[in-house]
């Protein structure tokens, strides 16, 4: 399939759907084997700013779609409570008509990712994690209360601003650079689209995570599994990959050195290249 000349971006390629998890909002391009992206669970996280240039790059091969999971970007407001993002994939996938898809979720979106092929194994071709997190007890990495990179992100919906963006960006890589800036605004101008989101999350802090798989769980899956990590990783120690790549047997572990959370943007050449090749491969 030859590459396609029409420049992508957020508006050609937005769509929504009318699912009964509420309206989903997704980014989509390309054609083939169908690509599923979930974004992690920070203020102003949507499918379009944590994989824009791996959609535009991997839709050369494949039909990617990058989802605005419930509570973010422009999907339906929902609530700690209410919150089911396994659920809103299923409703997803049913609504676009995709019986399988490789799955690909950064951060909480790997988290939904591990307990969605944990529990609908036959819905899975393919399994990526980036800055997943593994549940229970943990040797090296600290056990009680939030990391520093878990803090900043939580200010970020209680405190939305440029600066503390801009704390959130440098914090998420190994060496932001030129985009700092950039990034940070786009953040900030997500975070404060909706009010809602805001408000939403904020009141979750301190709960129990939603929708993560137990370790028997994630020991249960069976599709090839490609678990990806930044070495610098100060939101989601890469321990956490570590304790995964023992758990899942169809697995194999990248771990990128500086690299932070965000490695798909960090290190998106060789991630598109490392993704592409597993999918097409396993």
């Amino acid at each position: 399939m030859t590459a396609t000349t029409v420049e992508l971006t957020e508006e050609s390629t937005s769509r929504t759907v009318q699912t009964p998890s509420g309206t989903i909002h997704y980014n989509e391009a390309g054609q083939g084997h169908p690509v599923l992206m979930l974004h992690g669970s920070g203020p102003g996280a949507t499918g379009w700013s944590n994989f824009g240039p791996n959609l535009k790059a991997l839709s050369r091969d494949f039909r990617v779609i990058a989802a605005d999971m419930p509570g973010w970007g422009k999907s339906s407001p929902v609530s700690y409570e209410e919150r089911d993002h396994v659920a809103a994939v299923l409703d997803l996938l049913d609504a676009l008509g995709i019986e399988q898809v490789a799955l690909v979720g950064n951060s909480m979106g790997g988290a939904t990712t591990l307990k969605f092929a944990a529990v609908h194994p036959e819905r899975v071709s393919h399994v990526i994690t980036m800055g997943a997190g593994a549940g229970g007890p943990r040797l090296f990495s600290p056990g009680d209360g939030p990391s520093e990179g878990l803090k900043i992100l939580h200010k970020g919906y209680l405190e939305p601003s440029v600066e503390v963006m801009s704390a959130l960006v440098d914090i998420m890589t190994f060496d932001s650079g030129s985009k700092s800036e950039a990034l940070a605004q786009q953040r900030f101008d997500n975070a404060t689209a909706n009010q809602t989101h805001l408000d939403n999350f904020a009141a979750g802090i301190g709960k129990p995570r939603r929708g993560t798989a137990s370790d028997e769980e994630v020991a249960s899956i069976a599709a090839p599994t490609l678990i990806i990590h930044g070495r610098d990783d100060r939101v989601v120690v890469y321990e956490h990959a570590l304790k995964l790549v023992t758990l899942v047997k169809n697995s194999r572990l990248v771990l990128f050195n500086r690299c932070g959370h965000w490695a798909q943007l960090e290190h998106a050449d060789e991630f598109n290249r490392l993704v592409a090749d597993f999918i097409a491969n396993n």
